[in-house]
């Protein structure tokens, strides 16, 4: 991974200096925290390149540099959530537009697309993007964007995202890829055909579950010039200290990103056999349906395993309240370890209908996975199964 490169330097070189060169006030090494909401300016009309920190603020220019580096894009643009990215994008939509939605996602993405955006005369489809035949199907004469992850939440699809390009290219459209769970180290969907980006930096970008933040990456000066406008007009930006947090973060991405995977395949490995455990969701599987598909497109298989238990919701129940390392807690992407209940935390967004029809059931529990010892996870894991068997 080290020798994949954009602008002739690797991917872990650019995560510590794209955007990050010595501040030219004070010789400081790492990006200041530039704390102001306002520039005093030259002369009426003329400034340093900043007027207020809502529209811009240098501290976030570092973050965006760096994101918009490692996504092999040419803009970065960085929101105060990752909800409001995902809000932001859709900005590149108006009423009457169409949006062919992948029918496996976020519970966050799912709530705006069904519940605030048709209000305003925006039309949603909803389809197995697994299949790309599905994907082309529902296209219309007025679609404007594809909507994807991959892998998918929670239970770790994989879309061929260079198939769902091809497309979004004969129809005109945009397609959009969530690209949080596999971050731009393992997967750079742009160089697959997308033309926007999206991420909740609060998960692996961030990495250390202190800060709340989102981004979006593109190459094209228009999509660029018309995000960067209704950002500005809308206000959803993070502040600059949420922005040097964020940018520190990055700066550990592919190290920690290579002990989120190996840990990963550990626990699931654990987890497989386990006769408490009637199923593991984990693309490392060669047997898993997007095994070949991962290989292809991504550079790894990540650090988030969702399992089905046995014993059923009672089962999920327990386990969720036995661990002592795993957390019991929304998010994602950490340096520590994570369990989550989808059914009631990540995906309740869903009716219980949608959430059966997707395979999430009240038996389905989501690890994200951290970077501690990894015997220390598994020990964790077979200790809370003892109590749930018990």
């Amino acid at each position: 991974m080290s020798r994949e490169t954009h602008d002739g330097l690797g991917f872990e070189t650019r995560a510590i200096h794209a955007g990050q060169a010595a501040d030219a006030a004070s010789g400081a090494t790492i990006v200041p925290v530039y704390q102001t909401a306002t520039y005093t300016q030259d002369a009426i009309g003329e400034n340093r390149g900043y007027e207020y920190s809502r529209s811009a603020n240098p501290t976030r220019t570092a973050l965006e540099e760096c994101i918009a580096s490692l996504e092999g894009g040419r803009y970065g643009l960085a929101y105060g959530s990752g909800m409001a990215a995902i809000a932001g994008t859709m900005q590149l939509v108006s009423g009457g537009d169409h949006v062919v939605v992948a029918d496996d996602l976020y519970g966050g993405s799912h709530r705006l697309f069904t519940t605030v955006l048709p209000r305003y005369g925006v039309r949603f489809s909803y389809v197995d993007a697994t299949r790309p035949e599905e994907v082309a199907k529902a296209i219309e004469p007025a679609t404007r964007m594809i909507w994807i992850e991959s892998p998918t939440n929670p239970l770790l699809r994989l879309i061929d995202i260079a198939a769902c390009g091809e497309i979004a290219a004969r129809a005109g459209a945009l397609l959009v890829v969530d690209n949080t769970f596999a971050t731009p180290y393992l997967q750079n969907p742009l160089a697959l055909g997308a033309h926007v980006v999206v991420h909740s930096t609060t998960k692996y970008l961030g990495g250390h579950s202190d800060v709340i933040g989102g981004a979006v990456v593109v190459s094209d000066d228009q999509l660029c010039k018309t995000l960067r406008f209704t950002r500005n007009a809308t206000g959803g930006v993070p502040g600059p200290w949420d922005a040097w947090l964020t940018l520190r973060g990055l700066k550990t991405l592919a190290v920690r990103m290579r002990q989120h995977e190996s840990n990963a395949a550990h626990v699931a490995a654990f987890l497989r056999p386990h006769q408490a455990v009637a199923r593991v969701h984990y693309p490392g599987f060669p047997d898993h349906p997007g095994h070949e598909l991962s290989r292809r497109q991504m550079r790894g298989f990540g650090g988030m395993v969702t399992l089905d238990l046995a014993g059923g919701e009672a089962a999920a129940r327990a386990l969720c309240r036995s661990t002592r390392l795993f957390s019991l807690a929304e998010s994602l992407g950490g340096v520590e370890s994570l369990i989550g209940y989808p059914w009631t935390m990540s995906h309740a967004a869903f009716s219980a209908e949608d959430r059966l029809a997707k395979g999430i059931t009240p038996a389905t529990v989501r690890l994200s996975v951290g970077i501690e010892d990894a015997e220390d996870l598994c020990e964790d894991l077979a200790q809370a199964l003892a109590c749930v068997a018990g």
